[in-house]
């Protein structure tokens, strides 16, 4: 599933209140992590991760491991903070 711009808009509106449910430390994207966000994303489908401090690229590529090993769709990533999203087999949220 490929998120549209006006969809990833919306979903960044509803993550912005919300705080981080998973924080990735300086070991980076380990099974451990990729399951703690797997069952996040399955519960919350809308995810807002803490990322460890370094440069942008390592961030970015972090975040698209994630996406990848959770088949999860990047929506945001601003500083330390990664928005993700992953559609539930029940949704909860209504995407435009």
């Amino acid at each position: 599933m490929t998120l549209t711009g006006k969809q990833k808009h919306y979903l960044r509106g509803l993550a912005h209140n919300r705080k981080p449910v998973v924080t990735i430390g300086a070991a980076g994207v380990s099974a451990t992590v990729v399951r703690e966000v797997d069952q996040a994303l399955d519960h919350h489908e809308l995810l807002k991760l803490k990322l460890p401090a370094g440069d942008r690229e390592q961030r970015q590529e972090l975040l698209q491991q994630i996406c990848q090993q959770t088949r999860a769709e990047l929506v945001h990533l601003m500083g330390r903070i990664g928005t993700v999203y992953r559609r539930a087999t029940e949704p909860k949220i209504a995407l435009p």
